[in-house]
């Protein structure tokens, strides 16, 4: 902003809409939470006896739902398995969501925003989630590795756009990558 006498003015906003319409692009996060979260520890007690290291498997998945014109439901899908050969050790299965608010941006930026950038504000949170949740099942905290969401997103876009080109026709688009 800039200091004008008294008056202050958005030098952001060079072109406002007719009447102060609100014609400014604007994605955030309105809030975040824990959707669903479940923790197994089918095992125990022998398992704080087993001796093998258990092999952890991470797996996640992110989904998009519209609630209005402007609101999405943004679910970051993360599913935990520690298994050993005398058998599973814990399962951690969490749906954190964000509601996502987007007015006046492009589909194409909004889609890249809902499914790369929502996810990658979101997965500090619910990184921390889980390692708290394996921590109280009596395990070593799981500090799952950083993900980078922007790039698996361009990397789903150019297969999609392979596999476009290849059938000849655009497929459906879905609500999940």
């Amino acid at each position: 902003m800039a200091d004008e006498g008294d008056i202050l003015t958005n030098l952001d906003n060079q072109n406002p809409g007719a009447n102060g319409a609100d014609t400014q692009p604007t994605a955030a996060i309105i809030t975040q939470y824990v959707k669903d979260l479940s923790v197994e520890n089918p095992n125990a007690p022998a398992v704080y006896q087993w001796k093998e290291q258990p092999k952890i498997d991470v797996q996640f998945n992110i989904g998009s739902e519209a609630q209005t014109d402007e609101v999405h439901e943004v679910t970051l899908k993360i599913n935990v398995s520690a298994s050993a050969a005398e058998g599973t050790a814990y399962l951690i299965e969490l749906s954190y969501c964000g509601l996502v608010g987007i007015r006046n941006v492009p589909d194409e930026q909004a889609h890249a925003f809902l499914f790369a950038e929502a996810p990658r504000i979101l997965f500090p949170f619910a990184r921390r989630i889980v390692a708290d949740a394996v921590r109280d099942a009596g395990f070593a905290p799981l500090m799952v590795d950083p993900i980078d969401f922007n790039g698996l997103y361009v990397q789903q876009l150019q297969q999609r756009r392979q596999q476009e080109g290849a059938e000849g026709a655009a497929p459906p688009v879905e609500g999940n990558t």
